[in-house]
């Protein structure tokens, strides 16, 4: 996966159409495609270009539905064993897709999709034994904290390049009149905690680390993964550096970051895409003084064909296109999205997206940890990072019991 951002920065092609082979606009009355994904708001009018682009070059008109991931896992299930799908195609993380697929509930999309059409490693999340189960959309980096440049500007901050300079850096803020804490703990089911603490354990515990705990070839009790916790994340924690959890995307809760009562937040690139009002004073910086070996997570919009969708035929025309660079490359120019398809040009991509690419560089490629495991773990995991925020003097019991569910996987 390295070499998707590698791609990213010297890929020069310009994109001049949408003609592929596979979007001769056939007769009218080619049907509609069902879609679900996990968009709503303005990052479902980022999308809706993408769809209205499919539909212009091939005829098929689509209906888009939002809905949680976390309740698709529940009531999808439920639809499959009754050989009913609510979609032609559906956005889902890659664990849950092939979870799916070890029941028999999706369409083989091997030949459909082509690996020669990703960048190198983008599908390898969805191919088990040679088969392709799914595709990846576009994907976004998890990169770090993000800030409104006035704050600084105003409050004579600076960008910490040392683990010392980011504990002085937030005792700075906690002391500056009218804020709450220094960072915003965005959160809706434990997640996205979870990417708080990857964050931490990437950069302090290396790619290495994060590799083994994402495999589950290293206990979350180890003595390596204890000193992450008791070195870096949890005296954040103690010190109160932190607010108590707020749902992620709720507008006042974005409102009251911006507007400096939480300056700092940690959160995913889609930041970028229609969340401030005044996106050239956003910033960004990773976590600092972490070793040569650090990671960051880059995590790829799944989707897949369910086996008993109405009209897979539509569902798997709808894959292909999304796999393209020219649906890719409409995506990504809206910012917040980081190409998985190849050719997309590094034109293509807004300021700010150039910069958070550059954050990547010399450093490993990593899957979303919870994500790649998949429930029940994941479920488990963003509850007891939850029960860590609100009692950090805990902190060996929630490993030993993230430990214990990671045991428990299937």
């Amino acid at each position: 996966m390295v070499a998707i951002i590698v791609a990213l920065l010297v890929v020069t092609n310009v994109i001049t159409g949408l003609a592929v082979y596979y979007l001769a606009v056939p007769a009218p009355g080619a049907g509609s495609v069902q879609v679900i994904g996990p968009w709503a708001g303005g990052e479902w009018a980022n999308f809706k270009p993408v769809l209205d682009a499919f539909k212009n070059a091939t005829g098929i008109s689509y209906q888009y539905t939002t809905s949680r991931q976390e309740d698709l896992s529940l009531t999808l299930p439920i639809n499959f064993q009754a050989q009913q799908s609510p979609a032609d195609l559906i956005f889902m993380p890659s664990a849950t897709i092939k979870q799916f697929a070890g029941r028999g509930w999706v369409t083989d999309l091997t030949g459909t999709l082509s690996p020669s059409s990703y960048q190198p490693g983008a599908l390898d999340p969805l191919t088990v034994t040679g088969k392709v189960w799914g595709g990846a959309y576009t994907g976004k980096v998890k990169p770090g904290f993000w800030y409104n440049s006035s704050f600084f500007t105003s409050h004579n901050l600076n960008v910490p390049t040392t683990w010392a300079g980011f504990s002085q850096l937030l005792w700075d803020i906690k002391n500056t009149s009218g804020v709450s804490a220094p960072i915003l703990s965005g959160d809706g089911v434990g997640w996205p905690l979870s990417d708080v603490t990857e964050g931490f354990i990437e950069t302090y515990g290396g790619a290495a680390m994060h590799r083994a705990l994402t495999n589950r070839t290293l206990s979350w009790t180890d003595a390596s993964v204890k000193a992450v916790f008791q070195n870096y994340l949890v005296p954040t924690l103690q010190n109160g550096f932190w607010s108590a959890p707020q749902t992620w995307n709720d507008p006042a809760v974005i409102r009251s970051w911006w507007n400096g009562a939480y300056p700092l937040y940690f959160m995913g690139s889609w930041i970028t895409s229609g969340f401030v009002p005044n996106p050239a004073n956003l910033k960004v910086f990773s976590l600092p003084g972490g070793g040569s070996n650090q990671g960051i997570v880059f995590a790829a919009d799944y989707f897949f064909v369910p086996k008993y969708a109405a009209h897979s035929d539509l569902g798997k025309r709808l894959a292909q296109w999304l796999s393209t660079k020219e649906a890719q490359t409409i995506q990504v120019g809206v910012g917040g999205h980081i190409a998985t398809a190849t050719g997309v040009s590094a034109s293509a991509y807004p300021a700010l997206d150039a910069q958070v690419a550059s954050l990547m560089q010399g450093k490993a490629v990593l899957t979303d940890l919870d994500d790649t495991i998949g429930n029940p773990f994941q479920g488990h995991f963003w509850s007891e990072l939850q029960s860590l925020w609100a009692t950090p003097a805990n902190w060996q019991t929630v490993l030993a019991n993230i430990q214990a569910a990671a045991q428990a996987q299937p």
